[in-house]
């Protein structure tokens, strides 16, 4: 089995293309190194679900236009002032959400409530389901200002 980068998670499902062409049993991404947005998009192999990523990333580029996009950890994610906001991972039955795991731990509630299901550092929203684009909004604003002096990428 090919290994997997950092910043992808396991799922269900075939799709993920290695370097050589071969088939990653997980994935609906190219394994590949990407060190652009475009990359990572181009990398995702159901035009439905790249649609779905690309409108949810131009979504949080214009509402907050402030915030850096970049990608680290094989993953798209937005900074402010060099500091981590939330990120975005693809799997073969939905995007995975991280904002952080401390504010996870007291939006898991409202996120559950929202039908998604969470882990201890992210949420998932299926490839079918609706983005509750009000519970991102509290969750980058939130992430914004909580993290207004922090000087590094994570939370101290």
């Amino acid at each position: 089995m090919a290994r997997v980068p950092s910043g992808l998670h396991s799922g269900s499902d075939s799709g993920l293309h290695s370097g050589s062409g071969s088939r990653h049993p997980r994935y609906h991404l190219r394994m590949a190194r990407y060190t652009t947005v475009d990359e990572f998009l181009a990398g995702m192999t159901v035009p439905e679900q790249r649609a779905k990523v690309e409108g949810l990333i131009d979504w949080v580029a214009s509402t907050w236009p402030e915030l850096e996009l970049a990608v680290k950890w094989n993953q798209p994610m937005f900074l402010h002032h060099g500091t981590y906001i939330i990120g975005f991972s693809v799997f073969a039955k939905n995007i995975a959400i991280g904002p952080e795991p401390e504010l996870m731990d007291r939006m898991r509630a409202d996120i559950e409530a929202a039908g998604y299901t969470t882990t201890q550092r992210l949420f998932r929203i299926g490839w079918s389901d609706p983005i509750d684009y009000d519970l991102l909004t509290r969750i980058i604003e939130t992430q914004i200002a909580e993290k207004a002096d922090t000087t590094g990428l994570w939370r101290s």
